[in-house]
């Protein structure tokens, strides 16, 4: 269902408008916090207010919104938008948007998943971005059970987004790296969650079938281009990661996509933001 504003604030005027005031073009940054208290404390807010972006989408909040403070809430020229998990210390997602949004969409209507907090859509005129948490089933085949249930259930609502004439952006951890180039060592891990063939053939099915794009690989096509890193071992020294946070998007929208980076010069979590600069109005 759709609900009004959540958490919002005065927002400055945009830096750069067109004489209508709209966005010339977009920034929109994606990233897992794996704890937003955490991210907070590694100074992500002070890095975040240096990027100017117009909407960031955030995972991995694990805290309530009564739990967090007013820069967390609301941080200064954005409005906060919230899905928090039941469970405490747990999943979460939201979005920080400059311009408040036409409506927002919390949750997929799916009661075992809307508890765990995976879903938050913003529109904006005829483009909605949405961040979004596909659950992890590294942790039990219990896990990698609903995770399959999900990822069978989310695909029709893809394709309902698909075909009804709006452009989206999904912005995100998807919890799969899409192919071989995708993960530092997937000879070991074709038969670990978020590689195996079934999810592997799930994103193809998405990408070549439905037809939504990876807008990350659609600008960069090299090796090594990684978003997550396991905290063992010497994962990030050696850069042998996995790239599961996407921007997946709407054909028309994805085409208007000019820039991307992966910021790793200072770590919030172990993932690093993905941003990606579109030339649209928003």
């Amino acid at each position: 269902m759709y609900l009004g504003p959540c958490i919002f604030r005065l927002v400055f005027k945009p830096c750069s408008v067109n004489p209508k005031g709209k966005n010339l073009s977009v920034r929109i940054i994606t990233v897992n916090f794996n704890g937003i208290r955490a991210a907070a404390g590694k100074g992500f807010y002070n890095w975040m207010a240096r990027q100017k972006a117009d909407v960031v989408c955030f995972q991995e909040t694990k805290a309530q919104v009564d739990q967090l403070t007013t820069e967390m809430l609301a941080p200064k020229g954005y409005h906060g938008y919230f899905h928090d998990a039941e469970k405490k210390g747990y999943s979460g997602v939201g979005i920080y948007s400059r311009r408040q949004p036409d409506r927002v969409r919390i949750g997929l209507g799916w009661p075992d998943m809307d508890a765990e907090g995976r879903y938050v859509q913003a529109d904006y005129g005829d483009l909605s971005i949405v961040s979004v948490y596909l659950p992890s089933g590294s942790s039990s085949e219990e896990r990698q059970a609903i995770k399959f249930s999900f990822l069978e259930r989310f695909m029709p609502f893809l394709k309902a987004m698909r075909y009804e004439g709006r452009e989206y952006i999904l912005c995100g951890d998807w919890n799969i790296a899409h192919k071989q180039i995708d993960l530092k060592n997937w000879r070991g891990n074709q038969k670990n969650s978020g590689f195996l063939p079934e999810e592997r053939a799930w994103m193809d099915t998405l990408f070549n079938e439905v037809g939504f794009v990876d807008v990350f690989r659609r600008l960069n096509q090299k090796e090594d281009q990684y978003t997550w890193w396991s905290n063992r071992g010497q994962a990030w020294a050696k850069n042998v990661g996995w790239r599961i946070d996407y921007h997946v998007a709407t054909p028309g929208i994805a085409a208007t996509a000019t820039k991307e980076r992966i910021y790793t010069d200072k770590r919030f979590s172990d993932h690093a933001p993905l941003i990606i600069d579109y030339d649209h109005e928003l």
